[in-house]
């Protein structure tokens, strides 16, 4: 088969695992392609959408036999941005990853498969993410095998959703303690967007490492 990962989120934390995710696959024996845009997008069978901005149109959509989004919630609950960074604040342990069908409306198409993994409360972001990263693969791995088995489902149930998160979210509330913003200290990027806060008009910013 003609497969195809669409990546066009540049600071995507997932462009590391691309060299995990090929090796995993490549056994099956497919023809596989990494993308960093919608407009490199051709003719294929399987095109799966990891860390997507862009919405899809039908004759984008077209394209492929099968467009299939990988986004990290149990859909319909968690339509939006950041998932799992919300679930995480909300003192979440499990974080689903549901696989479903893409159309031109965000996060509704049918589901093929939803999994979770488990959190202890004390990963910090890279930890999160290969657990994410881990199981996104996975789940693409059992996806290309039976895919011939796989039946779609609608979405059912109550929905919900959240907002794109941005670099003013880590701020830190010096006024609280530490236990309180453990969390959001969790999500936090040390890169991206470290946690900080304001202290006499100047800004001091937190990075966090788990001691080895």
């Amino acid at each position: 088969m003609r497969v195809q990962i669409l990546i066009d989120i540049k600071d995507s934390f997932f462009h590391q695992y691309i060299d995990q995710l090929k090796s995993n696959i490549k056994p099956l024996k497919h023809r596989i392609k990494i993308i960093n845009s919608h407009r490199k997008i051709k003719k294929g069978d399987v095109l799966f959408l990891i860390s997507c901005k862009t919405i899809l149109n039908k004759q984008i959509l077209s394209k492929n036999s099968k467009n299939v989004v990988i986004h990290p919630s149990k859909l319909p609950l968690g339509r939006g941005s950041a998932a799992v960074a919300w679930r995480v604040l909300e003192n979440k342990k499990k974080i689903f990853i549901t696989l479903f069908e893409a159309n031109e409306r965000i996060d509704r198409g049918d589901i093929y498969i939803q999994k979770f993994f488990r959190l202890d409360g004390s990963e910090l972001s890279d930890e999160i993410r290969e657990k994410q990263a881990k199981l996104t693969i996975s789940l693409i791995k059992i996806f290309l095998k039976k895919m011939k088995k796989i039946k779609k489902r609608p979405q059912l149930g109550k929905v919900s959703f959240y907002r794109k998160r941005t670099k003013k979210d880590s701020k830190i509330n010096i006024n609280k303690s530490i236990r309180k913003q453990f969390n959001l200290l969790r999500v936090a990027d040390n890169t991206r967007y470290p946690a900080f806060f304001y202290f006499k008009k100047k800004k001091y910013i937190l990075k966090i490492y788990a001691q080895k």
